[in-house]
């Protein structure tokens, strides 16, 4: 089991700047990918950013150059720098912990969400 908790969420004017927070209830360091996503109203939930225990990372099209994703293993904190917000980023912003186990079982463990929203 792993606990998430996100933090750093608000109101924002476009243009403007959030940094995202979640820290994990034990160490990130063995957890396979960490990811951020977002949920709309009215719309699936999407990934916009994932880091993996390597350091690689991936992200949205529509994020990409103005959203960084980051971890830091010794805080069990991932964090999701947000620049040049738009109106359209205004969602539930969901931190999500994937587990890859070597007998090839998945766990996936979530966060209860962070609110963000760029008003125009």
């Amino acid at each position: 089991q792993v606990g998430l908790v996100e933090s750093g969420g608000g109101l924002v004017q476009a243009g403007g700047s959030l940094r995202l927070s979640c820290a994990a209830s034990k160490s990130i360091s063995s957890i396979n990918v960490m990811g951020w996503y977002r949920q709309a109203p009215g719309k699936q939930r999407e990934l916009v950013a994932a880091i993996a225990s390597g350091g690689s990372t991936n992200y949205v099209d529509s994020v990409k150059g103005r959203f960084t994703i980051s971890r830091d293993n010794a805080k069990n904190t991932v964090y999701l720098q947000m620049n040049s917000l738009k109106p359209e980023d205004t969602a539930v912003y969901y931190c999500n912990a994937h587990i890859m186990l070597v007998s090839n079982d998945n766990y996936d463990y979530w966060g209860q969400g962070t609110q963000v929203t760029v008003s125009s």
